[in-house]
C-alpha cells in the first residue's frame, strides 16, 4: 500500500467534525464569553473555536450584532419569572422580576453594556416582556401606557447594569464618587443653597433601594400619566 493510499484512508477515518447549527454557534458563543469576556466574542474567534471559517457563521448569524443579541437571550433564561405566579402586591413582583433581570446583566459585565443597544428577538426574551405585561395588566395599566412603561423599565434596568458593572471601571469610578462627594459637601449655600441644604443626602441609600425605588417611581407613573396622542407629533396640536 503506498503512502498516497494511508494518507487517503486516513482522512477518511478521521472523525467528522459536529455540523454547525445556530443552537451549536449560540452555546460556544455564551461559553467562550464566560471564559474570555464579550469582547473576545467576535466572528473570527468564535470561527476558531468552532475550527470552521467565519463565512461558515454568516449563514447561520448575520453579524456580530446579532450574536450578541442572541447571547444575550439565551443568559435571560436564568432570569427569575416566578413572581408572575406568585401572590402578594404586583408592583413588588414586577420589581422582583426586573431586579433579577438586572442582576443577570450585573454577572456579565459586557453584557450589559451590549444591551444597551442589542434588541433580542428570542424566546427568553419574549418571555420576559410577556411576564412584565401580564404583572403590570394585573395592575390595571392601560394597555397603551404598559407597551410604554414596559420599554422604560428595561432601559433603566440595563442601564444602571451598564453602569455599575465595568470592572476596569471600578477604580476611577470610585475616585469620581469620591470627588462628587466632597463637592457636595463643601457647596457653598449662597451659589447652590439647595445643594448645600441636602448635601450628602443627594448620594444616599444603596444601589439596591435605589434601582428598586426608580422601579416604583416608573411603575407609579404609569398609573396616572397617560400616553401623549401619537397621532400628532405635537401632543394634539395641530
Amino acid at each position: 500500500m503506498t503512502a498516497h493510499s494511508d494518507a487517503r484512508r486516513s482522512r477518511r477515518e478521521r472523525p467528522s467534525k459536529p455540523a454547525l447549527t445556530r443552537t451549536g454557534i449560540i452555546a460556544t458563543a455564551v461559553e467562550l464569553m464566560r471564559a474570555e469576556g464579550l469582547q473576545r466574542v467576535t466572528m473570527r474567534r468564535l470561527a476558531q473555536e468552532l475550527d470552521t471559517g467565519p463565512a461558515s457563521l454568516y449563514v447561520y448569524v448575520r453579524n456580530t450584532a446579532e450574536l450578541h443579541a442572541a447571547v444575550l437571550d439565551e443568559l435571560l433564561g436564568a432570569v427569575d419569572l416566578s413572581p408572575v405566579e406568585a401572590t402578594g402586591d404586583w408592583r413588588d413582583r414586577v420589581v422582583q422580576v426586573l431586579t433579577s433581570y438586572t442582576t443577570v446583566l450585573f454577572e456579565h459585565p459586557g453584557l450589559a453594556q451590549s444591551a444597551l443597544v442589542a434588541r433580542p428577538s428570542g424566546q427568553r426574551y419574549l418571555d420576559l416582556l410577556e411576564a412584565l405585561l401580564s404583572l403590570l395588566g394585573e395592575g390595571g395599566i392601560p394597555d397603551d401606557r404598559a407597551a410604554w412603561v414596559l420599554d422604560l423599565l428595561l432601559q433603566f434596568g440595563t442601564a444602571t447594569a451598564a453602569e455599575h458593572a465595568t470592572p476596569d471601571r471600578a477604580a476611577a469610578a470610585q475616585a469620581e464618587q469620591d470627588a462628587l462627594t466632597t463637592a457636595l459637601r463643601t457647596a457653598s449655600s449662597e451659589t447652590h443653597p439647595h445643594i448645600a441644604a441636602l448635601g450628602t443626602e443627594l448620594l444616599s441609600g444603596s444601589g439596591q433601594a435605589r434601582l428598586a425605588w426608580g422601579f416604583h417611581v416608573l411603575i407609579n407613573g404609569s398609573l396616572h400619566t397617560p400616553r401623549p396622542d401619537t397621532a400628532s407629533p405635537e401632543g394634539g396640536k395641530s
